[in-house]
């Protein structure tokens, strides 16, 4: 794609950090509003391959494990309702969830990579 610049590597770093941003938003969003998080996971996947080789990979990587372990454990919290059990798996997935958000979002303000475990 041809020669580019250092301060263009820094523009679309800067770029991918918004975008980031806004997925990070869209994800807490989804708290309230439920859907936004289905926008933020097609953005993830849309700008997955843009990201790849910087700091922002471990982003990506920990907001679409958020997505599905969320859904993962949504239908099981919806399917165990009906026992009690699902209600209590709600309240931690709530909390776990917020945990995700904050601790991402925290550590892509700070310019570092989120550990992937």
């Amino acid at each position: 794609m041809g020669f580019e610049f250092p301060d263009q590597h820094n523009d679309i770093i800067a770029a991918n950090k918004r975008v980031t941003t806004l997925i990070y938003a869209l994800y807490a969003a989804s708290i309230i509003f439920g859907v936004t998080i289905f926008i933020a996971i097609v953005m993830n996947y849309i700008k997955r391959s843009d990201v790849q080789g910087t700091f922002l990979e471990s982003h990506f990587t920990w907001q679409i494990r958020t997505f599905w372990y969320s859904l993962m454990w949504s239908i099981i919290a919806t399917v165990t309702a009906i026992i009690g059990v699902g209600f209590i798996i709600f309240i931690a997935l709530f909390f776990w969830f917020i945990y995700r958000v904050a601790k991402g979002w925290l550590k892509l303000n700070e310019n570092l990579p989120v550990e992937i475990r």
